[in-house]
Formats: structure tokens, sequence, C-alpha cells
């Protein structure tokens, strides 16, 4: 999530030029309020803060959105999704960019440089040279595509794929480039379900980044999932290992996908063993081989977790399915010592 950056001059002396001093001082109060809480990381009391500071400024006649804005991302950094999903969600109806033109002088008799508005500050320019110089134009940046890819992931977060997967349509239409929300795409695909969809937007992103190692982990989970793309699953796991050597899962899932449905090929030797014991010993030794081929991915598994105990639980069976008795015994003894460090339930 983009950080917010707090950096204008006090909100009454920037934006509220001509105000009664009564009204300046309630918004001196509140901007006060706001920027205390947020500097002190306390977002959920930022959060309705700045959203004050826009409501007076709203009252006072200046719709200045960047203020709903700054609430909206502080609701989002205090984990209030609801709160900040409406805010999002309010200011891209709205319109809303945050690209702004702040519009100052500095003012000769006192040296100190002021906000006016656009009207104010080109009349200033025309009539008061001798008193006004140093006159500037800064434009803000946009955060049109922050808003569009944090609202993607408060959307997901609550679970709402549906109206995601609209909005990053929509903000794919403005940003096509956004690597942000072609993830979210992929992340929304996979929790509602869709993975043909999925898996194509995985492709494309790889197509376009083929450097990605959690893409390629991704795609592998899906391709494992049917026994027809076991070997491109096997690939792409050893694609995300190839970019990042440490990657437990991928190793994890290489194991996995080497050995198999090891529950039915056990079932199928069980079934054979009096009817057709020469068929069952064929079916032993084609499984010891594929724990042969899956046994160094299971070590490296281990080499990268060594702390996990999935990782010396699979390793000590596949040692035992091997009759590789020293290391059996070794993993073992490996698995006690993990146990014995477990808190007691």
């Amino acid at each position: 999530m983009k950080k917010l950056i707090l950096g204008m001059a006090f909100v009454a002396s920037a934006f509220v030029f001509g105000q009664k001093d009564d009204v300046n001082a309630k918004l001196q109060e509140a901007n006060k309020a706001a920027m205390d809480a947020y500097n002190a990381k306390n977002y959920a009391v930022a959060a309705p803060k700045f959203m004050d500071v826009y409501n007076l400024l709203k009252t006072s006649g200046q719709d200045n959105k960047v203020y709903m804005y700054y609430s909206g991302l502080n609701y989002a950094l205090a984990n209030d999704i609801p709160q900040a999903t409406k805010i999002y969600t309010d200011l891209i109806n709205s319109g809303y960019t945050g690209v702004e033109t702040t519009y100052t002088a500095k003012d000769n008799k006192t040296g100190q440089i002021a906000s006016y508005d656009k009207n104010t500050w080109e009349l200033l320019k025309k009539t008061s040279s001798k008193d006004y110089s140093d006159f500037k134009t800064e434009q803000s940046p946009s955060v049109e595509q922050d808003l569009y890819e944090t609202l993607s992931t408060l959307l997901i977060n609550a679970k709402k794929n549906d109206e995601a997967l609209a909005l990053i349509e929509k903000g794919l239409a403005k940003f096509p480039n956004s690597t942000k929300l072609k993830e979210y795409q992929g992340s929304a695909l996979y929790a509602s379900g869709n993975t043909d969809k999925f898996m194509q937007n995985l492709k494309e992103q790889l197509a376009k980044n083929p450097n990605d190692a959690t893409n390629w982990y991704n795609l592998g989970v899906l391709q494992a999932k049917s026994p027809a793309t076991t070997n491109e699953a096997m690939a792409s796991f050893q694609k995300a290992i190839e970019l990042k050597p440490d990657f437990a899962n991928a190793y994890q899932n290489l194991v996995y996908a080497a050995i198999g449905d090891d529950e039915k090929a056990v079932t199928e030797i069980n079934a054979l063993r009096k009817t057709k014991p020469d068929d069952a010993t064929k079916l032993i030794e084609a499984r010891k081989e594929r724990f042969n081929k899956a046994i160094p991915y299971a070590e490296k598994w281990f080499q990268t977790m060594p702390g996990d105990i999935n990782a010396v639980q699979t390793l000590k069976d596949m040692y035992n399915t091997t009759r590789n008795t020293a290391k059996f015994n070794e993993m073992k003894a490996k698995e006690a010592e993990l146990q014995a460090k477990q808190p007691a339930k």
C-alpha cells in the first residue's frame, strides 16, 4: 500500500484563504489532531480527523478531496476495511485523481511563501509586481492508479471477488501496465474458483515478466492438479527454484508432483498382492523409483526449512520406503527433536 506523505503546509493557511478566524481555528485544530495521530501511527484516530478536515472545508465551499483520500488511506492502514472501501469507492466514482495545482508567491514585506487560489494568484501576479515575487505553480502527482490498486486489495480481503474483478477490469483499461492489478486479478480469479482464467492470467504475466518466481510457482500448483500436466507442473516448479533457490514451497510441491497419488498406488498394490503378485511387484518397484526421484527435492525442502516437521516426516517416510535405514533413523531422530520443542497441547 502506498505510504501516506503529508508534507503540506497547515491546512488553514494553504486552502482557506480569507476564511473567518473561527473556521480557521476549527480547521487548524482538526488538521493538527489528524497529523499528530498519523505521525504517532494511530491510524484509527487519524482517519476520522482527516474526514473532519474534509467536511469543514466542504462546508466553507472547498471540496478538497485530498483529505478524503488521506482519511481513506488511514482507514486502510487501520485495517478498517468497510470504511476504507466506502471512501475509496466514492473517490473513484467521483473521478478524483489527486492531481492538483498549487499556486504560491512570496510576500516581499514578510518574506513568507503563501498559497493562493488561482484567480487571486493571477491577480497578484498582474497587479502587485513590487509586493510579491517568486510566483510558482506545482502540480501534485496522480494517485488514481493507487486508488484502483488499494480498493482491489480491500475488496479481495473482504472476499468480494466479483466486485474486485469488475473494478480491476476497469482499472486495467486505464492502467494496462499495472503489475499489481494483474496480480490482484489472478488472486481474485483463483479465489472465485475460476482456475482456467487464473492460469491464463499467470501465463500472460509470465510472458511479460518471465523472472517472477511466485507466478511460476502458482502456475505449477494449477498444472499439478491434473495428472496430464504433471510434467509441465514440475517444469514450472523448477523454473521457480532457478529464480529463487530457497523457495521451500516449490521444493515441497516438486516432491508431491514426483510421487503422484501415492494413496491410490498403495491401494492398487495391496489389491494385487494375492491375486497378481508379479504385477504388484512391478508397481512396488515403480513406486520406489518415483520416491527415489523425489528424494532430492525433499532433501532441498528440508535444507531450506530444517525446522519444518512436515519436511522431516516426509523425508523420513521416503527413506523408509526406499529402505535407506541410516537416513531413516537420522530423520526419525530429527522428528523427535522437533516434537520435543513443540509446546504441549
